[in-house]
């Protein structure tokens, strides 16, 4: 039994986990008040998406994370050799992705949410409601770009 591979594909695994489920969470929530206003003006589907598509992309960023260790060790074509410390070090790196990618998720839901009142009452606002939700990406950003530099920084 390799450890190291345990490791690291525990890290790639949690990183899809914990960020999918903050996404899950998030367009549910902005989905369900969505689905009211747009049942009152459908008219306002479109500003109310592109609401709901915010707290998804955290969900694809623990994805890229779980491929880039895949690539890293071999999984996807290649030999697969991964000592104990470099899988350790993997899972380590998944990390930043994994916490900011849930809460930031799930933050920018209740934000979202908040917007889909704005875009209710003042639909030429809903741009101003877009740019409050998108600043709380700013974090899953940030998350991602440090699991992307320690992934790269592990030496095999």
């Amino acid at each position: 039994m390799n450890l190291g591979i345990i490791f690291a594909i525990s890290g790639a695994v949690i990183a899809v986990i914990m960020a999918g489920i903050g996404s899950i969470f998030g367009v549910k929530l902005i989905g369900e008040i969505g689905a009211g206003v747009i049942s009152e003006d459908p008219e306002k589907f479109g500003k109310i998406l592109l609401l709901e598509a915010l707290p998804g992309t955290q969900g694809i960023y623990g994805f890229l994370t779980a491929i880039m260790v895949m690539l890293k060790v071999g999984l996807l074509g290649g030999e697969v050799v991964v000592s104990t410390s470099v899988g350790i070090q993997l899972l380590l790196a998944c990390l930043p992705i994994c916490f900011t990618g849930l809460f930031s998720a799930l933050m920018q839901a209740k934000v979202g949410a908040a917007g889909v009142n704005i875009v209710a009452k003042q639909p030429a606002a809903s741009g101003k409601a877009l740019v409050l939700a998108a600043m709380v990406e700013t974090y899953a950003v940030l998350g991602l770009l440090a699991s992307v530099l320690l992934i790269n920084g592990i030496k095999l």
